[in-house]
């Protein structure tokens, strides 16, 4: 072999012997996937429901205040020494203040549900800020503090909306596991048994503080609830009680629990499904 061919062919072994080394060993590779699997995920802003280690529940009144039922419902929660969550409508704050200040007062969480409960999913960004900028100001004026918790109109929002809507304003928003559709007015007895055969630890009850049939299901649900076991937290409290999941658990979009950790949730929320919500 001729000088010349000696000198090309070690130089080929030599590129060889280096392409070797660039690439990633198994080892490496490994290293790299733990790394990538490490990185903590991102926190879930939607909730149905919550995991949580106990029985614990969080009760939740849609689109008031009602000027007649919500102060007989804040009367009964008071007799039952139970903490609930109101989704408000902000034209019904403006128009009843004192009554979203009384639930405030009374430990009660007040949450935006919107100032005219319009569909979110079919406006724009800027009509969306308008009617959560306008409640926001509605519920601080009459508690002295401003919401953290939103839940869109028939529960209806994109996911683009919910994530700048949470980065702007910084809502968790809330939907929910448990639907007796009481807004179809089935009477108290239908609301009460739905709600009873629905609920689970972790469990978000909808249900509406402006329809009378609710308010005269609430004595004997709140009853037989006690009585199964569980115990009543606003939804941020619900939220902080949140537990790690067991680790056959898959991970839900939008850190939702698994169906089969929460029993049967109601259908995904759909204007057509619950134009109450």
């Amino acid at each position: 072999m001729s000088a010349y061919r000696l000198l090309s062919f070690g130089f080929a072994m030599l590129t060889f012997a280096l392409g070797l080394g660039a690439e990633p060993t198994p080892a490496k590779r490994a290293a790299a996937a733990r790394q990538i699997r490490a990185t903590p995920e991102e926190p879930s802003i939607t909730f149905n429901s919550v995991h949580v280690d106990g029985p614990y529940i969080a009760m939740t009144f849609d689109d008031g205040p009602s000027a007649t039922l919500t102060p007989k419902l804040l009367d009964l929660l008071a007799t039952h020494h139970i903490k609930a969550t109101f989704f408000v409508i902000g034209e019904n704050v403006a128009e009843h203040p004192e009554i979203v200040a009384r639930a405030a007062r009374e430990g009660h969480e007040i949450a935006n549900h919107s100032w005219s409960h319009p569909n979110f999913g079919k406006m724009s960004d800027e009509s969306v800020r308008r009617q959560l900028q306008q409640t926001d100001d509605a519920i601080k004026s009459a508690t002295g503090k401003r919401p953290t918790l939103l839940r869109p109109p028939y529960g209806s929002i994109t996911a683009r909306e919910k994530r700048w809507i949470h980065d702007e304003f910084g809502y968790d928003i809330i939907l929910w596991d448990v639907d007796p559709y009481d807004w179809k007015r089935p009477g108290p007895a239908v609301v009460r048994a739905r709600i009873l055969k629905e609920t689970r630890p972790g469990s978000i009850v909808l249900s509406h503080d402006i329809h009378p049939g609710t308010i005269e299901a609430m004595p004997s649900t709140f009853d037989e609830l006690e009585a199964k076991g569980f115990k009543f937290v606003t939804v941020s409290e619900l939220i902080r009680m949140a537990a790690a999941r067991p680790s056959h658990s898959s991970p839900q979009p939008d850190g939702n629990v698994p169906p089969s950790e929460i029993g049967s949730p109601s259908p995904t929320p759909s204007p057509a499904s619950s134009p109450g919500g």
